[in-house]
């Protein structure tokens, strides 16, 4: 069974105490669905087409279908809002390989 992987670019417009919450209730939500970063933020450098117009975050799960219960889990979507509020950003879901 292929890894799923929740692929985002996250752009905050406010990052105070509102985003600043969310980074902290967010592992709580995951760790019920075997979710772990491996990649929070950090340094990007750009090889090839446009840049990218937020920090990267990628988590990984056992499955794409534990990645997709995880987002639409009542714990995880009572935070999103803190993050769609503070931030603009692009979220994917993909299968690993």
């Amino acid at each position: 069974m292929p890894k799923g992987y929740i692929i985002g670019e996250v752009h905050l417009t406010n990052p105070g105490e509102a985003f600043a919450e969310y980074r902290e209730k967010v592992q709580a939500t995951l760790d019920p669905f075997g979710g772990r970063f491996l990649a929070r933020g950090g340094e990007v450098s750009l090889l090839e087409g446009e840049a990218p117009a937020g920090r990267p975050v990628i988590i990984e799960f056992e499955s794409p279908e534990q990645a997709m219960q995880w987002y639409n889990s009542p714990a995880y979507q009572a935070i999103l809002p803190l993050r769609l509020r503070n931030a603009t950003t692009r979220v994917t879901c993909a299968a690993g390989v």
